[in-house]
């Protein structure tokens, strides 16, 4: 498994083990997947971005970002907005846990962009996570 993939799994047990996600989107609705059109709503874990981290003589330190895409079918942006932050307080409020391979170090939702799909039926929230992991 890579960095990467622990912290994708991490965070999608994170969300699905809270109500107050899985109130707005069901915890099925909350998973990595290239088709569309996607549920609605739904939490898309989505596109990544990694790094070596050089401030561990181990190289054992990746930086992570993580996109989560969230789908609403809505006129406005307010139930997008709803869920982005409600996963920013779920981050915020106790990081994702890692596996007996991977500790994740720190992570933090480092920006939100909120979107109007062009069908004019659907929002979009792009929510970047950013996250330091540790392969133990």
């Amino acid at each position: 498994m890579s960095a990467e993939t622990a912290l994708q799994k991490a965070v999608r047990a994170r969300l699905i083990s809270l109500p107050e996600i899985t109130a707005m989107v069901p915890a099925a609705n909350i998973l990595d997947r290239n088709e569309r059109p996607n549920p609605r709503p739904s939490v898309i874990i989505g596109e990544g971005i990694s790094r070596d981290e050089g401030d561990s003589v181990a190289r054992n330190l990746t930086r992570v970002w993580l996109d989560l895409h969230v789908w609403i079918k809505e006129p406005s942006t307010a139930g997008s907005k709803a869920v982005a932050g409600a996963i920013r307080a779920a981050i915020r409020a106790q990081p994702p846990l890692g596996d007996e391979q991977f500790h994740i170090v720190d992570a933090y939702v480092e920006t939100v962009r909120f979107l109007r799909d062009p069908d004019g039926e659907t929002s979009h929230a792009v929510v970047t996570m950013n996250a330091k992991v540790q392969e133990l």
